[in-house]
This record gives C-alpha cells, structure tokens and sequence, in this order.
C-alpha cells in the first residue's frame, strides 16, 4: 500500500462497513494524513507534550457484543465519536484508514499504532451518513468532545 496522501478514498457508510466486515485490526485516525503522520511516526500527549510510542487512532472492529447488528451503524458510531476533530484541529484534518501494530494505549485511552500501513481515505459524505444515521436513532447521546469548564 502507498503510504503518501493519495491513497484510495471510500465515498459510502457501506462501503467503510464492508471494509471493517472483510479486514479485521483496522483504526480510523484523524489527522492531516500519512504523508504528515509517518514522518514523525507518534502522537503527542497534548496535555503534558509526552511523546506515546504511535499513532493515537480508533479501532473500527465490530465488538462480538454486537453480534449481528448492523455494520453500518457501529461504523457510523465510531466516525460521529470523533466528527468534531477537523474544527477543533484545524484545516486538512480528515479521518483516514490504518492498520499496524498496537503498542498501548493513549490518555484517552486510545490505541496507539506503529508500523502503520495507510489504506483509504474517507470521504466527507461518509461523515455526513455516519451524523445523519445517529441522529435516526431512537436514543440521544453524544460525541466524545468535551466541552470547556
């Protein structure tokens, strides 16, 4: 797989879910892409500028727990979690597809990932079903953003 920006890029929630049905061990990260990411090869700790041992990113596996319900919407569950990133970091921030090897676990407790491979990119429109398949959701909840004290 190539590891700079022009990887392919997944337009559709069903194409991201049929992805996650085939491969098992992928993480979402959200960031300014490869070509940026693997230069430096880690995350920061931005409350302390601790560097972690890889990238901070998101699994995309489906959970056992969710035995057969629908892929699309733990898929959509996962990318609405972090949808706020690109406003709060800034231009060129965009969620990107990974796999590699998991070496721990961030504050947030999030994987982080080393010999990453990038596979695709998500496109805009995925972000936009994945909002639009919580918001048809009988219950309410929210993202994982945490608002100002």
């Amino acid at each position: 797989m190539s590891t700079a920006d022009d990887l392919p890029v997944v337009s559709t929630l069903d194409e991201v879910a049929r992805l996650v049905e085939r491969h098992r061990g992928l993480y979402v990260r959200w960031s300014r892409g490869p070509a940026t990411d693997l230069d430096r090869v880690s995350s920061t700790d931005e409350l302390t500028g601790v560097p972690m041992p890889g990238l901070s990113a998101n699994p995309l596996d489906v959970e056992s727990w969710w035995e057969d319900r629908s892929r699309e919407l733990w898929v959509a569950r996962r990318l609405y979690d972090y949808a706020h990133l690109p406003h709060e970091k800034g231009p060129g921030v965009r969620p990107w597809v990974l796999t590699g090897r998991e070496t721990g676990r961030g504050p947030d407790n999030e994987p982080l990932v080393a010999d990453v491979e990038p596979l695709c990119w998500i496109a805009g429109a995925v972000i936009d079903a994945a909002k639009a398949e919580v918001a048809r959701q009988e219950r309410e909840w929210g993202t994982l953003r945490r608002g100002s004290r």
